[in-house]
């Protein structure tokens, strides 16, 4: 097994820090339901389980410009996620590898798709004092959400790591494409059919990737 020196660990969201499927079934089926759609078929589920928000209404509504602005419009006046954030499931053992690798003088940072519903998760489960940094998709962080690399350059860069020594842990082909293109080592989570440096089903199995030195 290949070990790298490690200086930060950077994570997706969904499918990684937590189980999230349902919730984000349960939500954008809330939405296509309340605007007298249709149920999300499986394929749009998984897709909006690792795209935007706007991508994924766009997914839904097949590009359609005013069924897609009546969604958004929608998301942003009804929906509390509130009601919704009590589907989320955090990984086992999560908190444990967290604490470890503060203990190890690790950074970690969230890179999600995710955009004003993190802020809720980060203080619900109460996440803060585990990451020292979170980028979303919204515009205040990125213009350009993954796979694009700029989220995770801006780790890099905001946290003073070299590429070489970052480990981003994802669970998804958006994940995989997020770390090629941005030049780090790629951990797939609990999804051996990516093309990956590594591959772990526990998140403390991640500890026997990092290097002593």
């Amino acid at each position: 097994m290949k070990k790298w020196k490690t200086d930060c660990v950077i994570y997706d969201c969904d499918g990684v820090l937590f189980d999230s499927l349902d919730q984000n079934r349960r939500l954008y089926n809330h939405i296509a339901l309340s605007m007298g759609r249709k149920p999300l078929t499986e394929e749009e589920v998984l897709y909006c389980h690792t795209h935007t928000l706007n991508e994924s209404i766009r997914h839904i509504y097949n590009d359609d410009t005013t069924q897609v602005e009546k969604a958004l419009a929608f998301w942003k006046s009804d929906i509390n996620f509130m009601d919704f954030i009590g589907y989320l499931k955090m990984e086992p053992h999560l908190i444990e590898t967290l604490k470890t690798l503060k203990d190890r003088k690790i950074k970690t940072a969230i890179s999600t798709n995710r955009t004003n519903t993190m802020e809720f998760i980060i203080e619900k489960f109460n996440l803060n004092q585990y990451f020292d940094m979170v980028v979303t998709a919204l515009p205040k962080d990125v213009k350009n959400p993954k796979p694009h690399p700029e989220s995770v350059e801006k780790i890099l860069k905001m946290l003073n790591v070299d590429g070489e020594r970052v480990l981003y842990v994802g669970d998804s082909e958006v994940d995989q494409k997020t770390a090629r293109s941005s030049g780090v080592a790629f951990i797939a989570y609990k999804n051996p059919g990516l093309e990956a440096d590594g591959f772990i089903d526990d998140h403390l199995d991640l500890l026997a990737f990092l290097s002593d030195g």
